[in-house]
């Protein structure tokens, strides 16, 4: 069971350390987009630096590879009685810190933010659709991506309590969105200073 979820681990890690903003701007652009913009390796951040095709590219391939850690980790470790799919929570949590901390990238990754939603989206799909429109909502009020990221990754664990969620996983996300929040510090500074950069729809 413990090789087992380590092998989780590992696999979740390594995949989640591809992170798609380098690996899209590298690869396509011959930039680091950490070097551009707010320096963040992330979809918001690509939009800015490379345009809206990089962007969607970087959403995709971020979303995919939370969810493929998630069907491995399912694969290699099935359901167990009272705690869930723990190979399916562990490899998709370790994906997250893969992005977050690329070892491929120099330890300098993202915020975790698509990672994560495509985690939850494939282990709890309600709950994580219902975290997108609270997210869709808030960034349509204020254009602040950084809070909308925030406010939907705190409301998962209020609506994960409205549905039978095992334990092992509500805990999970909840460190997950323990890391977003870390992760989004700088941005947290900048929206109380007001200095937070706005999206632009039209543009």
């Amino acid at each position: 069971m413990l090789i087992k979820t380590a092998l989780c681990v590992v696999i979740g890690y390594l995949l989640g350390s591809l992170n798609g903003s380098l690996v899209v701007g590298k690869l396509f652009y011959n930039k680091d987009v950490r070097m551009h913009g707010s320096g963040n390796a992330g979809a918001t951040n690509t939009l800015r630096t490379l345009g809206k095709a990089a962007a969607v590219a970087v959403s995709v391939l971020d979303i995919l590879k939370g969810i493929l850690a998630c069907i491995i980790g399912q694969l290699i470790i099935g359901h167990i009685d009272n705690y869930g799919y723990v190979g399916m929570y562990a490899a998709g949590f370790a994906a997250v810190l893969g992005h977050n901390w690329p070892i491929f990238f120099g330890f300098k990754g993202g915020k975790g933010v698509l990672t994560t939603f495509a985690v939850i989206l494939y282990i709890s799909p309600f709950p994580a659709l219902i975290c997108l429109v609270v997210f869709i909502i808030v960034v349509a009020l204020t254009k602040y991506v950084s809070l909308g990221s925030m406010i939907a990754a705190i409301s998962w664990p209020v609506v994960s309590t409205l549905f039978d969620l095992p334990v092992v996983l509500i805990f999970t996300g909840i460190i997950m969105v323990v890391l977003i929040i870390v992760r989004h510090r700088d941005n947290i500074i900048r929206l109380i200073n007001h200095t937070e950069k706005k999206i632009s729809f039209k543009k």
